[in-house]
């Protein structure tokens, strides 16, 4: 499963907990069995450093609104790194997973400049 996919399913478990908002739309989705459902869109979540590279940051003494296990790429040895396959592809860089914390859009604010 993918961080997108993995974001998502969290993002849509956290707006029927009640923890998130929607943003107002609604979206047309699958089931497992091939019939159609339309449901609505959960608002953004991000972690601290997404937030910053859109232009917002965190207000102080916000806390998280989730913690969520997510894929990370791991860095080897400089060497290995730089070591590329008959594809172009790092084949030494290593998958793992890492708990990254999430914050909704009203727990942050534009940075000024």
């Amino acid at each position: 499963m993918t961080n997108a996919m993995i974001i998502f399913n969290a993002s849509m478990k956290l707006m029927k907990e009640g923890i998130i908002g929607t943003t107002g739309r609604k979206m047309i989705m699958e089931t497992a069995d091939g019939s159609k459902i339309e449901v609505m869109e959960p608002e953004a979540i991000h972690t601290f450093a997404a937030w910053k590279s859109l232009g917002y940051q965190v207000k102080r003494g916000e806390k998280n609104i989730a913690a969520i296990t997510i894929w990370k790429a791991g860095k080897g040895k400089q060497e290995q790194i730089n070591e590329e396959d008959q594809d172009g592809e790092n084949s030494n860089i290593r998958m793992f997973l890492k708990t990254a914390f999430f914050f909704k859009a009203s727990q942050c604010e534009r940075i000024a400049g």
